[in-house]
């Protein structure tokens, strides 16, 4: 038994966010139908690194448990079927510019007169209204229109991308499955579906702590502190004597007393030097100057041990080799290797753990339009003479 078995998620989206929820829906036991054009299929099968299936490790790794479906929009029977594939759904996803479903006669007005149950999740660079709402945009904008770009990186340097990572869609598509999810509980109550309106921009400024407060209520302006955070002193990351970081945390006087135990000071911590978290944050330069001549005098594996030995939190900087070899990711499973077309691939794992229902990646990225037939036949109901009919009309 799997969380969402029976739950049935039409996936119109392209790239990364609108159907990253998909993909998470599917993981926990959704049936999901991607619909794709044909000939050239979602843009992410050749977003990454490619492969000699013709597909990237992007695609094979995030288009899991999905059914490929191949169909024209732009022929009027390609449509219908978009359509009755609509009628069958729970939940439709899509991240098209605000206007482009309507063109297509697909707003939720239409999608509520063909399924007054269907929930339809609508992913934008900036949402659905506003004066922006028409413009394009992918992570790297939503990255600098959220602020988060501007915090990142060291002091008078260029921002730059966290991680160079697609960071604002991947934590859009897990607000949309927050979203969908509860408009699915909303459903059980009413009968009725809703739609969920998401910005790529928004899901990241909601992440950013303190930010908007502090600065309608003191006017403070965050600038990038490099590996530093903003509230506490040492929380950072250090250069070790054999050449790696170590990252500590001290959140609170305690740790930080039990961290100059660690360091063999513990004189550091006395009420007169830096134990209040107030003369740490008045003497941020001086505090990680001491932190990073002790870090620097030893081994990653030494500062670590240390570290642990009083129960300050510390670890390793993992490069993605780091990571491989780790024993918490083999124990977790956090990395899984699966079966692909291109042979054994590892992937991440599915997240989070459910003790009861628990998910599964069952295939990775499937071939374009590798289901088509099945879906025509098993869910729309399409003879074999029909579907030969719309493939040779070129209408999947």
């Amino acid at each position: 038994m799997h969380a969402l078995d029976g739950v049935k998620v039409l996936d119109l989206g392209t790239f990364i966010a609108g159907p990253f929820c998909a993909t998470v829906l599917g993981e926990f036991g959704a049936e999901v139908v991607k619909v794709e054009r044909p000939g050239g299929g979602d843009h992410l099968r050749r977003f990454g690194t490619d492969t000699e299936c013709g597909d990237t490790l992007v695609w094979l790794s995030e288009a899991r448990n999905k059914r490929s479906v191949t169909i024209n929009f732009a022929d009027p029977r390609g449509l219908e079927l978009v359509r009755e594939l609509i009628a069958w759904a729970d939940i439709v996803i899509e991240n098209f510019r605000p206007g482009v479903m309507e063109k297509w006669g697909l707003g939720p007005e239409a999608v509520q007169e063909i399924n007054p149950r269907a929930i339809m999740l609508r992913v934008s660079a900036y949402g659905q209204s506003g004066p922006l709402r028409d413009l394009p945009g992918f992570a790297r904008i939503a990255h600098a229109f959220s602020g988060l770009a501007y915090l990142a990186g060291e002091p008078d340097r260029v921002p730059v991308t966290p991680g160079s990572t697609s960071l604002a869609d991947y934590m859009t598509g897990m607000y949309g499955v927050i979203g969908v999810l509860m408009a699915l509980r909303a459903r059980d109550a009413t009968g009725r579906g809703q739609v969920v309106d998401i910005a790529l921009f928004e899901t990241i400024f909601r992440a950013l702590d303190e930010l908007a407060p502090a600065y309608q209520r003191y006017g403070y302006v965050r600038e990038r502190m490099g590996a530093d955070t903003v509230n506490v002193v040492p929380h950072s990351h250090y250069r070790t004597a054999d050449d790696q970081y170590v990252a500590i945390a001290c959140s609170h006087d305690d740790m930080f007393r039990r961290l100059a135990l660690a360091m063999g000071r513990p004189e550091l911590s006395a009420p007169d030097r830096f134990g209040p978290k107030q003369n740490r944050l008045a003497a941020r330069d001086e505090v990680n100057k001491i932190v990073a001549e002790w870090v620097g005098s030893l081994t990653c594996d030494e500062v670590v041990t240390r570290c642990r030995a009083q129960d300050v939190p510390a670890g390793k900087v993992n490069s993605i080799a780091d990571i491989f070899a780790d024993p918490q990711y083999a124990h977790r499973g956090t990395i899984t290797t699966q079966e692909s077309r291109i042979g054994p691939l590892a992937v991440p794992g599915v997240v989070p753990t459910l003790s009861e229902t628990p998910g599964e990646i069952r295939w990775l990225g499937p071939e374009l339009g590798a289901h088509t037939d099945g879906v025509l036949d098993e869910i729309l109901g399409r003879s074999v003479e029909e579907i030969t009919q719309l493939r040779a009309d070129g209408v999947v």
